[in-house]
């Protein structure tokens, strides 16, 4: 197999082929210890490492005008209903389209301290949906970053995951962090884990799935669904942590989570205290449309 192919098919599934062989250009890849083509064919006792390719310097995000669903909005902060499909801030092949984009059209500079994030306190994954607060000046955005460093903001999801969790209630308390094999993806298996503690409740069975209402009291990387899935019951749809969970399904209920445009999880309720007033506030995001035809349909 091409040295390009291999890497792309097998050890970054999330990048792009194209990104692989810039990276082989730039000779960040070596083969038994030399920079090599990316064409180059691999052998069974080649050593392939690879160095961490230099990171471009973080760009200005500009305005762009883009639909926003506001819960509240105030002269130091709004709370907003993010859909799935919108990333949080420019990052690796993100230019555009971002939620901090948004967030400068419609409120213009949002002086907060990092010009690459302006605005966010918080970031929900791409394809998780549901209720964020972000900060419109500085003196906001320090106190909103305290009380989530503090465990004072109280975080709720939905998530619909395979089989029936047991108990039915129950805490999950577990370090989680890079993987060791797969820098990709967020483990239990860390070496250097952070605390994060995932709390749940069964709302409702569908028949192969549980629908659960879940508490976060860490806000670490993928959390919710490292947790369940380590429990033995991933998110549905969520194909990096649930692998081919759904293969198990009755057709139609198969053909249901294939063709759901994302996973089954929604940022469903935000609490915290307003900073300048002190006033506990509490926002709700109902579930979209098509989680709520997922529902149905199943």
């Amino acid at each position: 197999m091409r040295l390009d192919q291999y890497l792309a098919h097998l050890i970054f599934p999330d990048q792009s082929r194209s990104q692989i062989q810039s990276w082989i250009k730039q000779g960040c890849v070596r083969v038994n210890g030399v920079t090599v083509k990316t064409g180059y064919l691999i052998r069974q006792e080649d050593a392939i490492s690879i160095d961490e390719p230099e990171r471009p310097v973080p760009e200005t995000p500009l305005p762009e005008e883009l639909p926003l669903v506001l819960i509240h909005n105030d002269d130091d902060l709004a709370v907003i209903d993010k859909p799935a499909g919108m990333v949080c801030h420019l990052g690796a092949g993100v230019r555009s389209g971002t939620l901090v984009n948004a967030l400068l059209y419609h409120f213009g500079s949002m002086e907060t301290g990092d010009r690459t994030r302006p605005g966010i306190v918080h970031r929900l994954d791409k394809l998780t949906s549901g209720v964020m607060v972000v900060a419109k000046n500085a003196w906001t955005h320090r106190e909103l970053a305290r009380q989530f460093r503090s465990r004072e903001v109280e975080k709720e999801y939905l998530a619909l995951v395979y089989g029936r969790p047991t108990p039915m209630t129950g805490k999950i308390d577990l370090p989680i962090g890079r993987d060791p094999k797969d820098r990709k993806k967020i483990s239990v298996r860390a070496a250097r884990g952070r605390s994060a503690i995932t709390r749940y409740q069964t709302l409702k069975r569908y028949g192969p799935f549980t629908l659960l209402k879940v508490r976060i009291e860490t806000g670490r990387t993928h959390q919710i669904r490292v947790h369940l899935a380590h429990k033995g019951h991933p998110v549905v749809g969520d194909a990096l942590y649930g692998g081919s969970r759904s293969r198990n399904l009755p057709a139609g209920l198969r053909q249901a989570v294939e063709e759901m445009p994302r996973f089954f999880l929604h940022s469903h309720r935000l609490e915290f205290c307003h900073p300048r007033t002190g006033r506990p506030l509490s926002f709700t995001a109902p579930l979209p449309g098509e989680l709520e035809q997922f529902l149905a349909a199943i």
